[in-house]
């Protein structure tokens, strides 16, 4: 019998996966999210949108834990999709051609949603653009029709809806989206990186009461969707 490793620091296990996030994105969802349609930009030589490159690339199962900042995690998650290294590698470096100090990278989705990682991060050899979830293509409650899986790093880093990517040689000029404090330019979840300046032990406490009633909220939007 195979013993799984204890969770990170602070984290409690789910056995669901709900839709979730700032609250201000609940009513908002991708108008797009039969096809996927990437645009790469920022320092790169030739600026481009993607369709179906990226069916090019190998196509992985990965099975990972999802592990939200506000302290809850969903283990054994089986997504499928697209090493991003593969995807830099053989795509964006030949194609886009990125400066050679590109270490930044800003990722944008359909519904305003922003988020980055330093490229190093982006590389690790679990790092995702996934477009399937348990099998079926993701839906619109997770990310349709591309999402960042990037396990190593909180929820809020694996970006849903992802429709760009830009590359940039350093992080200046760059906001993060929501209060300061709430937002690692990392995000290491076994560093426990949940924001910045404060601890993240006591950011445990301030985001596990928020937990029951984001995700009510976000229930009610998905019911309350038009079509």
């Amino acid at each position: 019998m195979t013993t799984r490793p204890p969770l990170p620091p602070g984290q409690r296990e789910r056995d669901d996966f709900p839709r979730f996030g700032l609250t201000h994105f609940a009513n908002r969802f991708p108008g797009r999210a039969d096809r996927i349609e990437l645009r790469i930009h920022g320092d790169v030589r030739t600026p481009m949108t993607l369709t179906d490159e990226l069916a090019r690339l190998p196509r992985v199962e990965q099975r990972s834990d999802f592990h939200c900042v506000t302290t809850w995690s969903r283990r054994g998650m089986a997504w499928s999709g697209y090493r991003f290294t593969d995807f830099y590698h053989q795509l964006v470096l030949p194609l886009a051609g990125p400066a050679a100090d590109i270490s930044f990278v800003v990722l944008r989705a359909q519904d305003g949603a922003r988020s980055s990682l330093p490229l190093a991060d982006l590389l690790a050899h679990d790092v995702l653009l996934a477009d399937r979830l348990d099998g079926p293509p993701l839906g619109g409650d997770h990310g349709a029709p591309l999402r960042l899986v990037a396990p190593a790093h909180y929820g809020y880093k694996n970006l849903k809806h992802l429709d760009r990517i830009e590359f940039l040689r350093s992080s200046a000029g760059y906001r993060p989206q929501g209060l300061r404090f709430m937002v690692h330019e990392r995000a290491r979840v076994a560093l426990e990186e949940r924001g910045r300046w404060v601890p993240g032990w006591l950011l445990r406490y301030l985001y596990r009461p928020l937990i029951a009633p984001t995700v009510r909220h976000f229930v009610r939007a998905s019911k309350n969707r038009k079509p």
